[in-house]
């Protein structure tokens, strides 16, 4: 599995952007793919890089269609290959998951 890290969000819409954010996390949600939302990102698990590119490619997408003149993207991407790596993995090698 492919882990990452997202957020996308315009800058150039003003300093509230939540109805923007809500459609990238609709976009997230129908893509398919598990995902949990926090307060500041997303993590997204697929079984490949581009499956994660994708869904990148389609939020940028949906806020290009809103009239978003600036998008700042983040993503971090671990690509564990010694072993399967899932989210609940990882949060249960952190003590947060049973």
């Amino acid at each position: 599995m492919v882990i990452a890290e997202f957020s996308i969000f315009p800058t150039s819409e003003g300093s509230s952007v939540s109805r923007y954010v809500k459609e990238v996390i609709r976009v997230i949600e129908n893509s398919g793919l598990r995902s949990e939302t926090g307060a500041m990102s997303t993590t997204i698990e697929a079984p490949d890089l581009a499956s994660i590119l994708q869904v990148v490619s389609d939020c940028h997408k949906v806020l290009l269609e809103m009239g978003a003149r600036r998008i700042h993207i983040d993503l971090r991407v671990d690509h564990r290959l010694d072993k399967e790596a899932t989210i609940d993995s990882k949060l249960r090698a952190l003590g947060k998951r049973p």
